[in-house]
């Protein structure tokens, strides 16, 4: 017997209801709120101090830049020191939320602010503003949960975040994938307040260093750069290590 239009909608519906009772399962099933999830993944990536070295892939078009770095940060603060040839002498201060640069050639420092900071850092798809975010998450977005799908070849939670009301952020929103073993971000999605997407960032390798789990291979693209995209690496890293106060001051970057 065929159906009527009115039969065929009503199974539609019917159908429609099934699927989100049978989502709303899933997720409760998994166990754990947007908000547990997101204080997880603070917590394993909440480290006191850390000394390593990173290795920063730029590729733009058929155009390929090798910058190495030696990396200290405590806290809020971070010095990084480049080493490559080209760039070598050069250093990136952060203090608190402000931002210095040294360039031994010129010998000349300059501070890093407003329009500059949406700038690639050294010329990567990372900006500066990017590495003045090292708060918390929970303290600059509000999160729900979408759901569970696979990526990478893990099953990961499917997380929306929005700033929340009165917090400057870099990005107004993020769509993240989060590692439902690992509690760390696998991929995520960067947006623009107009809902434009900016950025992906893939984390593409993860150690467990001392008892955390950290992206030791990250890739960043800009999609406002076509053909354009950094992956960085870390090697050597060393978490909760004895950092001398002194090192993180103007007069270390003269050094």
């Amino acid at each position: 017997m065929r159906r009527s239009g009115l039969q065929n909608r009503q199974a539609l519906a019917w159908l429609s209801c099934l699927l989100v009772v049978l989502s709303g399962q899933a997720l409760a099933a998994a166990g754990l709120t947007a908000e547990e999830i997101i204080a997880r993944v603070d917590a394993n990536s909440d480290v006191q101090s850390s000394h390593g070295y990173s290795t920063m892939v730029i590729r733009t078009g058929r155009r390929e830049l090798t910058k190495e770095m030696e990396i200290w940060s405590s806290g809020d603060n971070a010095l990084v020191s480049f080493h490559n040839p080209a760039d070598r002498g050069t250093k990136y201060l952060k203090l608190g939320n402000e931002l210095w640069m040294y360039f031994p050639d010129a010998d000349d420092l300059v501070k890093i602010s407003g329009h500059m900071l949406r700038q690639g850092f050294m010329g990567s798809d990372f900006s500066y503003e990017d590495t003045l975010e090292n708060r918390r998450l929970t303290d600059l977005y509000e999160f729900s949960l979408l759901g569970v799908e696979e990526c990478d070849e893990s099953e990961c939670y499917v997380l929306e975040a929005t700033a929340r009301p009165g917090v400057e952020v870099t990005y107004a929103r993020r769509r993240m994938w989060i590692d439902r073993e690992l509690f760390v971000p696998r991929r995520e999605e960067l947006y623009a307040a107009g809902g434009r997407l900016l950025k992906v960032s893939r984390v593409e390798r993860i150690e467990e260093i001392d008892g955390r789990f950290i992206p030791t291979q990250v890739t960043m693209e800009d999609v406002l750069r076509q053909g354009s995209s950094t992956t960085l690496f870390v090697s050597d890293l060393e978490l909760d290590v004895e950092i001398p106060d002194d090192l993180f001051s103007l007069r270390s970057l003269m050094r």
